[in-house]
């Protein structure tokens, strides 16, 4: 009975020892598998975060552009009210005269061809005087101010608003920020 018992009490004791490591083999495993899990949803929620970060980033952005080019278009119309201003005014008619006057001196002896905008065509008989040379009135507006033609060289000296504000409008750039930048 005794040595039954033995027996009995060894399998029993190897039968729970195998179960306890099953059972700890098991809680390994499924602790592992938790942990892949979590990490593999952590990565998900991560990447989504980051999606919907960079949409929201485009939506941004595109607004900014938006708002800068809405913001470009007015200063640009600003500017052009501000140019036509100007060509009611004295100084822009001293400025037409220099500009006449470097052409001339650029060309030298050769020929000129002096151009001023239609909308200036009731000065050209004064701006002929002081510039010293025939002035023609061009037969397409450009805003204001003077065009030149060295026929001779095929050079043109193009001192028009038309030019000098599609220049700007090229070259602008929108910077945003404090104010040390």
């Amino acid at each position: 009975m005794e040595e039954a018992r033995g027996r009995y009490d060894r399998e029993i004791k190897e039968y729970t020892d195998t179960m306890e490591g099953i059972f700890q083999e098991y809680q390994e495993n499924r602790r592992r598998q938790e942990n892949l899990e979590i990490k593999a949803e952590t990565e998900r929620l991560v990447r989504e975060n980051n999606k919907r970060f960079s949409e929201e980033q485009v939506k941004i952005r595109r607004t900014i552009s938006s708002l800068q080019e809405e913001l470009k278009a007015k200063l640009f119309v600003e500017m052009k009210d501000r140019l036509a201003r100007f060509a009611e005014s004295t100084e822009y008619h001293q400025l037409l005269v220099k500009q006449l006057r470097e052409a001339v001196a650029f060309a030298r002896e050769e020929e000129v061809i002096l151009y001023i905008d239609p909308s200036d065509a009731e000065r050209r008989m004064s701006l002929e005087v002081e510039a010293g040379a025939h002035v023609t009135v061009s037969s397409y507006s450009f805003l204001g101010g003077t065009r030149a033609v060295i026929p001779k060289r095929n050079i043109l000296i193009d001192n028009s608003f038309e030019t000098k504000l599609a220049e700007a409008k090229e070259n602008f750039k929108l910077r945003g920020g404090t104010a040390n930048e």
